[in-house]
Protein backbone atom coordinates (compact mmCIF):
# COMPACT_ATOMS: atom_id res chain seq x y z
CA UNK A 1 0.00 0.00 0.00
CA UNK A 2 2.87 2.42 1.38
CA UNK A 3 4.72 2.31 -2.01
CA UNK A 4 2.07 2.46 -4.36
CA UNK A 5 -0.37 5.22 -3.03
CA UNK A 6 2.67 7.49 -2.78
CA UNK A 7 3.26 6.91 -6.60
CA UNK A 8 -0.56 7.95 -6.94
CA UNK A 9 0.02 11.10 -4.62
CA UNK A 10 3.64 12.04 -7.06
CA UNK A 11 1.52 10.88 -10.82
CA UNK A 12 1.49 13.18 -12.47
CA UNK A 13 3.80 15.92 -11.11
CA UNK A 14 6.40 15.04 -9.78
CA UNK A 15 7.43 12.59 -12.74
CA UNK A 16 7.89 15.44 -14.79
CA UNK A 17 9.12 18.38 -12.64
CA UNK A 18 12.90 19.22 -11.38
CA UNK A 19 11.30 19.58 -8.30
CA UNK A 20 12.81 19.48 -4.29
CA UNK A 21 9.42 17.09 -2.87
CA UNK A 22 8.62 15.15 0.67
CA UNK A 23 6.63 11.97 0.51
CA UNK A 24 4.82 12.27 3.72
CA UNK A 25 3.15 8.48 5.60
CA UNK A 26 1.46 8.81 8.74
CA UNK A 27 -0.40 6.04 10.22
CA UNK A 28 -2.47 5.74 13.30
CA UNK A 29 -2.97 2.64 14.63
CA UNK A 30 -5.77 2.20 17.89
CA UNK A 31 -5.36 -0.95 20.36
CA UNK A 32 -7.68 -2.92 18.16
CA UNK A 33 -6.17 -2.53 15.19
CA UNK A 34 -8.50 0.01 13.68
CA UNK A 35 -7.24 3.48 12.07
CA UNK A 36 -6.20 5.78 9.96
CA UNK A 37 -3.96 6.57 7.14
CA UNK A 38 -2.55 10.13 5.87
CA UNK A 39 -0.60 10.27 2.50
CA UNK A 40 0.92 13.62 1.61
CA UNK A 41 2.87 14.51 -1.57
CA UNK A 42 4.37 18.29 -0.49
CA UNK A 43 5.66 20.32 -3.35
CA UNK A 44 5.24 23.56 -1.55
CA UNK A 45 9.53 24.49 -1.58
CA UNK A 46 9.22 24.60 -5.23
CA UNK A 47 6.27 26.08 -5.72
CA UNK A 48 7.18 29.13 -7.78
CA UNK A 49 8.81 26.49 -10.50
CA UNK A 50 6.12 24.68 -10.79
CA UNK A 51 3.16 27.26 -11.06
CA UNK A 52 5.79 28.15 -14.23
CA UNK A 53 6.07 24.92 -15.34
CA UNK A 54 1.95 24.31 -15.66
CA UNK A 55 2.13 27.05 -18.25
CA UNK A 56 4.30 25.11 -20.77
CA UNK A 57 2.69 22.22 -22.91
CA UNK A 58 5.56 20.31 -22.13
CA UNK A 59 9.06 19.19 -20.22
CA UNK A 60 11.45 17.10 -20.92
CA UNK A 61 9.67 15.36 -23.27
CA UNK A 62 6.65 14.87 -20.72
CA UNK A 63 3.55 16.88 -21.64
CA UNK A 64 2.29 18.76 -19.06
CA UNK A 65 -0.84 17.65 -17.39
CA UNK A 66 -3.80 20.04 -16.74
CA UNK A 67 -5.11 20.87 -13.00
CA UNK A 68 -8.02 18.67 -14.01
CA UNK A 69 -6.09 16.04 -15.31
CA UNK A 70 -4.35 15.70 -11.92
CA UNK A 71 -7.58 15.87 -9.96
CA UNK A 72 -8.70 12.77 -12.87
CA UNK A 73 -5.54 10.61 -10.91
CA UNK A 74 -6.31 11.84 -7.43
CA UNK A 75 -10.28 11.04 -7.87
CA UNK A 76 -9.47 7.78 -9.52
CA UNK A 77 -7.52 7.14 -6.36
CA UNK A 78 -10.16 7.70 -4.06
CA UNK A 79 -12.49 5.97 -5.98
CA UNK A 80 -10.55 2.82 -5.91
CA UNK A 81 -9.86 2.91 -2.38
CA UNK A 82 -13.95 3.68 -1.29
CA UNK A 83 -14.37 0.26 -3.11
CA UNK A 84 -11.67 -1.73 -0.84
CA UNK A 85 -12.71 -3.90 2.10
CA UNK A 86 -12.38 -2.66 5.49
CA UNK A 87 -11.75 0.83 3.98
CA UNK A 88 -13.97 3.42 4.90
CA UNK A 89 -14.17 7.45 5.37
CA UNK A 90 -11.90 8.24 2.17
CA UNK A 91 -11.16 11.94 1.58
CA UNK A 92 -8.49 14.07 -0.59
CA UNK A 93 -7.22 17.82 -0.69
CA UNK A 94 -5.25 19.23 -4.01
CA UNK A 95 -3.92 22.40 -3.18
CA UNK A 96 -2.34 24.00 -6.37
CA UNK A 97 -1.72 27.14 -4.14
CA UNK A 98 1.03 25.28 -1.84
CA UNK A 99 1.25 22.09 -3.96
CA UNK A 100 0.36 19.83 -1.51
CA UNK A 101 -1.49 16.44 -1.77
CA UNK A 102 -3.12 14.27 0.47
CA UNK A 103 -5.38 10.92 0.37
CA UNK A 104 -7.26 10.19 3.69
CA UNK A 105 -8.75 7.24 4.78
CA UNK A 106 -9.83 4.85 7.84
CA UNK A 107 -9.37 1.22 8.02
CA UNK A 108 -10.87 -1.62 10.22
CA UNK A 109 -7.67 -3.59 10.85
CA UNK A 110 -4.29 -3.29 9.92
CA UNK A 111 -4.23 -6.53 7.04
CA UNK A 112 -6.22 -4.03 5.04
CA UNK A 113 -3.53 -2.33 3.97
CA UNK A 114 -1.79 -5.28 2.67
CA UNK A 115 -5.10 -5.76 0.57
CA UNK A 116 -4.70 -2.26 -1.32
CA UNK A 117 -1.14 -3.07 -2.82
CA UNK A 118 -2.33 -5.48 -5.21
CA UNK A 119 -5.69 -3.99 -5.76
CA UNK A 120 -4.10 -0.77 -6.67
CA UNK A 121 -0.82 -1.54 -8.93
CA UNK A 122 -3.21 -4.36 -10.67
CA UNK A 123 -6.19 -1.83 -11.59
CA UNK A 124 -3.55 1.67 -12.09
CA UNK A 125 -0.66 -0.95 -13.60
CA UNK A 126 2.06 0.87 -11.50
CA UNK A 127 5.00 -1.09 -10.98
CA UNK A 128 6.28 -2.01 -7.94
CA UNK A 129 9.22 -1.10 -6.58
CA UNK A 130 10.14 -2.54 -3.26
CA UNK A 131 7.94 -4.84 -1.15
CA UNK A 132 6.46 -3.93 2.26
CA UNK A 133 3.58 -5.42 4.63
CA UNK A 134 2.05 -4.71 8.11
CA UNK A 135 1.07 -6.69 10.59
CA UNK A 136 -0.95 -5.85 14.28
CA UNK A 137 -0.96 -7.93 16.96
CA UNK A 138 -3.85 -7.24 19.21
CA UNK A 139 -2.38 -9.91 22.57
CA UNK A 140 1.24 -9.02 22.43
CA UNK A 141 0.83 -4.94 21.46
CA UNK A 142 3.05 -5.46 18.06
CA UNK A 143 3.40 -3.18 15.37
CA UNK A 144 5.47 -4.69 12.56
CA UNK A 145 6.45 -3.32 9.09
CA UNK A 146 8.33 -6.11 7.31
CA UNK A 147 10.12 -4.71 4.26
CA UNK A 148 12.06 -6.00 1.49
CA UNK A 149 14.44 -3.88 -1.59
CA UNK A 150 13.88 -5.20 -4.69
CA UNK A 151 16.84 -3.98 -6.96
CA UNK A 152 14.73 -3.39 -9.85
CA UNK A 153 14.48 -0.23 -8.19
CA UNK A 154 17.55 1.15 -8.93
CA UNK A 155 17.66 -0.18 -12.42
CA UNK A 156 14.83 1.17 -12.70
CA UNK A 157 16.07 4.70 -11.84
CA UNK A 158 19.19 4.07 -14.03
CA UNK A 159 16.76 4.17 -17.07
CA UNK A 160 15.96 7.45 -16.66
CA UNK A 161 17.22 10.72 -18.20
CA UNK A 162 19.75 12.60 -16.01
CA UNK A 163 17.25 15.54 -16.08
CA UNK A 164 14.36 13.36 -14.59
CA UNK A 165 16.90 11.89 -11.80
CA UNK A 166 17.57 15.50 -11.03
CA UNK A 167 13.95 15.20 -9.26
CA UNK A 168 15.04 13.01 -6.13
CA UNK A 169 18.34 14.67 -5.25
CA UNK A 170 16.76 16.09 -2.84
CA UNK A 171 13.34 14.30 -1.90
CA UNK A 172 12.94 13.31 1.41
CA UNK A 173 10.79 10.64 2.90
CA UNK A 174 9.14 10.41 6.33
CA UNK A 175 6.71 7.54 7.75
CA UNK A 176 4.94 8.19 11.02
CA UNK A 177 3.66 5.73 13.45
CA UNK A 178 1.31 6.96 15.77
CA UNK A 179 -0.17 4.94 18.62
CA UNK A 180 -2.66 5.25 21.66
CA UNK A 181 -0.31 3.00 24.21
CA UNK A 182 3.16 3.76 24.87
CA UNK A 183 6.08 2.47 23.06
CA UNK A 184 8.70 0.88 24.73
CA UNK A 185 10.57 0.35 22.27
CA UNK A 186 11.34 -0.29 18.21
CA UNK A 187 14.18 -2.30 16.14
CA UNK A 188 14.39 0.35 13.35
CA UNK A 189 18.36 2.13 14.25
CA UNK A 190 17.42 5.03 11.72
CA UNK A 191 13.69 5.76 13.51
CA UNK A 192 13.35 7.76 16.75
CA UNK A 193 10.09 7.56 19.19
CA UNK A 194 8.65 10.78 20.04
CA UNK A 195 8.82 12.61 23.49
CA UNK A 196 5.32 11.61 24.02
CA UNK A 197 6.30 8.01 23.75
CA UNK A 198 3.24 7.54 21.49
CA UNK A 199 4.74 7.88 17.89
CA UNK A 200 7.75 6.83 16.00
CA UNK A 201 9.66 8.77 13.23
CA UNK A 202 11.53 7.61 10.70
CA UNK A 203 12.98 10.28 7.76
CA UNK A 204 15.23 9.10 4.90
CA UNK A 205 16.17 10.34 1.35
CA UNK A 206 14.09 8.81 -0.89
CA UNK A 207 17.26 8.28 -2.83
CA UNK A 208 18.44 5.94 -0.40
CA UNK A 209 15.50 3.80 -0.78
CA UNK A 210 16.12 3.30 -4.37
CA UNK A 211 19.83 2.78 -3.82
CA UNK A 212 19.39 -0.02 -0.94
CA UNK A 213 21.23 1.90 1.75
CA UNK A 214 18.45 1.82 4.25
CA UNK A 215 16.06 -0.75 5.79
CA UNK A 216 12.73 1.41 6.78
CA UNK A 217 11.26 -1.94 8.38
CA UNK A 218 10.48 -2.17 12.19
CA UNK A 219 9.53 -3.92 15.19
CA UNK A 220 7.71 -1.69 17.61
CA UNK A 221 6.05 -3.29 20.78
CA UNK A 222 3.37 -1.00 22.70
CA UNK A 223 2.64 -1.50 26.36
CA UNK A 224 -0.01 -3.49 27.51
Amino acid sequence: MQRRLRYLLLLPICLMFHSCFQIIEEISVQPNGSGTVVLTANLSQSRSKLASVMLLDSINGHKIPSKQDIRSEMEEAVKILRGMKGISQVSHTMDFDKYIATIRFSFAQVANLNDITTIIFEKLKVKSANNSAYTYHTVSKTFNRHYSYEAKAKSEYNKLKSADKEIFQNAMYTSIYRFDDTVLKQSNGNAKISASKKAVMLQCPILDLIDGKINISNNIQLSN
